[in-house]
């Protein structure tokens, strides 16, 4: 009996960190303010059901909010890019993207959610933030021939969730390359994304000390996966698994490539098996796991590629019972100086191809 209670533990057990009942709209607000800062735009968000937080990630600071947006803490001092976010239930962490291009460094930052709880905590000093080096990105973002192999640009969306073509398992951490948009490749077409299971990074996590990168990290990652979505402007923004439907939403800066249809929104198939293919563009024959879109939303007849023309490049989390939280960025004239903003706002997936989301009202 005990390998059954076992196995029915991990397939109750996002439930179980949540509640015994999943979420309801009821559950959340229809607006939630995440306030207005000195720094880059807003880059991606994470939601933590359980205590009702909400981080942001405005490139070069992480903002914590509660549901009503008062501002509970934040962490500054960041010196590289600061991208996508994904909060992991299992161990109550945050994990984001963490560039410093000029150093040929790519990181995931892990900021101890917890411990954030006043204002310019400093992510060197304070003992918030420690950062897993990522040897793969770092090797497409180095290569030669061609340079920035598959039009890498360093990395950008992240998401827990189970292995590709699974609905159970094992958190997978999901982090997706950035693409560098160039008209005149035809090997940057596909987004690539790398799978790593996340469970020991301990033994790999140093201190984030921007003035000497460092190199500790896994020596290869769990998988690596190729989406055919045709050209995109620095990849995939923001990524996330969705538990609802099992899938994996792909929001993204438009491509510039007249002859795809340059959607601003993918959805990867998250019941399909990877399978071993041709990836396409490349200088010479090479073969990699292929990811299926999902057969929803618009089709590109000349091309078969699937997706919708709606905004998701900023902020995306999922809420569970198919609501999400989507970010819009802008920027307000504030104590001298133009501030920028995000606003998240309350939808619910449809699928549809007009519009996939639909926004939530009471």
């Amino acid at each position: 009996m005990k390998p059954l209670i076992q196995a029915i533990a991990v397939l109750l057990s996002p439930y179980l960190l949540r509640g015994t009942t999943k979420p309801s709209v009821v559950d959340f607000p229809q607006t939630i303010d995440g306030g207005a800062w000195a720094s880059g735009h807003i880059q991606g968000i994470a939601v933590d059901l359980k205590s009702e937080v909400v981080y942001y990630s405005f490139t070069s600071m992480l903002v914590k909010t509660d549901f009503d947006g008062t501002v509970l803490g934040t962490v500054t001092g960041i010196t590289g890019h600061l991208g996508d976010l994904a909060f992991n239930e299992k161990d109550g962490r945050v994990y984001a993207s963490l560039e410093y291009k000029a150093a040929d460094s790519f990181y995931i930052a892990i900021f101890d959610g917890d411990r954030i709880n006043k204002m310019d905590l400093d992510a060197e000093t304070d003992g918030i933030v420690t950062t897993v080096y990522l040897e793969e990105v770092a090797r497409d973002f180095t290569a030669d021939t061609p340079r920035h192999r598959y039009g890498s640009s360093g990395i950008d969306g992240v998401s827990f969730g189970p292995a590709f073509g699974r609905r159970n398992g094992s958190q997978m951490l999901s982090v997706a390359y950035g693409i560098y948009s160039d008209t005149e490749r035809r090997d940057n077409d596909h987004q690539v994304i790398l799978q790593y299971d996340a469970t020991h990074w301990w033994k790999y996590e140093q201190p984030l000390v921007q003035s000497n990168p460092h190199t500790s990290g896994t020596a290869g990652e769990d998988g690596k996966y190729f989406v055919y979505t045709g050209n995109t402007t620095y990849g995939v923004q923001n990524l996330k698994y969705d538990p609802h439907t099992g899938h994996w939403l792909l929001g993204v800066y438009k491509g510039k490539k007249q002859h795809f249809p340059n959607y601003s929104l993918f959805a990867i198939d998250g019941s399909a098996t990877p399978r071993r293919g041709v990836i396409e563009g490349q200088q010479t024959t090479e073969e990699g796991l292929l990811l299926p879109l999902l057969q929803q939303g618009r089709r590109h007849e000349a091309t078969d590629i699937r997706g919708w023309n709606f905004t998701a490049d900023v902020g995306l989390e999922s809420l569970g019972n198919g609501y999400f939280y989507i970010a819009t960025q802008g920027r307000v004239l504030k104590d001298g100086g133009m501030r920028q903003t995000a606003v998240l706002d309350l939808f619910r997936w449809t699928g549809a191809a007009s519009s996939p989301f639909e926004l939530v009202s009471r």
